[in-house]
């Protein structure tokens, strides 16, 4: 799939934006904090429904203004597609595909496919697990709506537990009711870590190819899941192992007042050569493995949705060294790309085809076909 137009009004630093986009590479040029990662805000938005730099939205309207719109236009394998947002203070937003209103942010997800790689994911593999969980939980909510349902139920359904384990901590008359919820989060749980585990298994493959190409077969990279739960292999027991589990860790959870056992607590393993790279790798290794990672999850989503997603390269490039981005640019053939840059020069070494150029400053966009 590819977007045609973009049009932003009051959207960050933008009063009013009306771009036509290329199928294949879109590079803005500027120098930082002139407006180049919001355009790419505002694509990220029109497919997750959410932005990758903030959660609160109020940021997102332009200053000043109490009202923010973003609108694309694009088309998929066999249809043309337009998704709206309109985003006011104080309300809860509003979203359209075709002109039809959804309710629900799950509804958006399947739309428009969207991908983000900026220098916050070369961080991806050195990170916390909660990292980990953010980008399992997004890439598999990208592709499958009803797993961000699930997660979503999930998350409030923890929030009760941990209330009632603080309420148990000083009245055990509250016992009564924490079966319920432990029914309820081992259900949606477990739901949660079958999806994931999928996810790993198949990224797994692909990655481990991926970082072969990168390394010239000098690296062997494994993903594992690695969770909370004592035993996650078979499939078919793992709701007996959460309960279980849970109940042995009710003490413990009673006493800190959170929910010890779960999804929400689970990680990825990074290995290559055997070597545990989260803890003992070098930068290269642990930025290759990103790359790795970040490429398998393109075509993660090719296999899944049929098409390739679109994706958005916020300032990765000055953070990979030129065989990296070599690398990168040659996977990005057959898909549309959004790259934002301070570094022109660093660009024109990779023969970038079939693109548009546009220089950004102070929120004011123009276009060149000249990337000398």
């Amino acid at each position: 799939m590819y977007l045609k137009k973009l049009k932003l009004i009051n959207f960050r630093n933008y009063h009013q934006l009306d771009l036509k986009l290329h199928p294949k590479m879109n590079v803005f040029i500027g120098d930082n904090a002139q407006g180049k990662t919001n355009i790419l805000e505002a694509i990220y938005m029109t497919g997750t429904g959410k932005s990758f730099r903030t959660s609160k939205e109020r940021e997102i309207i332009k200053m000043d203004k109490d009202k923010a719109y973003i609108h694309v236009e694009g088309e998929k394998k066999y249809t043309g597609i337009s998704v709206e947002i309109k985003l006011e203070e104080n309300k809860k937003k509003q979203m359209k595909v075709n002109g039809i209103t959804l309710t629900k942010t799950a509804d958006l997800l399947s739309n428009v496919h969207v991908i983000v790689f900026s220098p916050e994911d070369l961080k991806l593999v050195k990170e916390g697990p909660m990292e980990r969980r953010k980008f399992m939980d997004i890439e598999i909510s990208n592709m499958k709506p009803r797993y961000y349902h699930h997660l979503s139920q999930y998350n409030r359904v923890l929030i009760q537990r941990n209330n009632l384990l603080k309420k148990i901590s000083h009245d055990r008359k509250y016992m009564a009711t924490l079966d319920i919820w432990d029914e309820k989060l081992v259900e949606l749980g477990t739901s949660i870590i079958k999806e994931r585990i999928k996810f790993i298994l198949r990224l797994n493959t692909l990655s481990r190819l991926l970082h072969r190409k990168i390394t010239d077969n000098k690296e062997n990279l494994e993903i594992k899941y690695i969770s909370s739960i004592k035993e996650v292999q078979d499939e078919a027991k793992i709701q007996d192992y959460f309960h279980r589990d849970l109940k042995k860790a009710l003490i413990v959870d009673i006493q800190r007042g959170t929910t010890t056992v779960g999804p929400h607590r689970d990680d990825l393993g990074v290995f290559v050569n055997g070597i545990d790279i989260r803890i003992f790798g070098s930068q290269g290794q642990q930025r290759t493995s990103a790359l790795a990672l970040k490429l398998a999850e393109i075509e993660l989503m090719k296999a899944e949705t049929g098409e390739y997603p679109i994706l958005l390269l916020d300032d990765v490039m000055s953070e990979l060294d030129v065989k990296r981005q070599a690398f990168l640019v040659k996977s990005l053939r057959d898909i549309q790309t959004f790259i934002t840059t301070t570094d022109l020069n660093a660009l024109s070494t990779l023969n970038l085809e079939a693109k548009n150029i546009y220089y950004v400053e102070k929120a004011v966009v123009r276009q060149s076909d000249d990337i000398n």
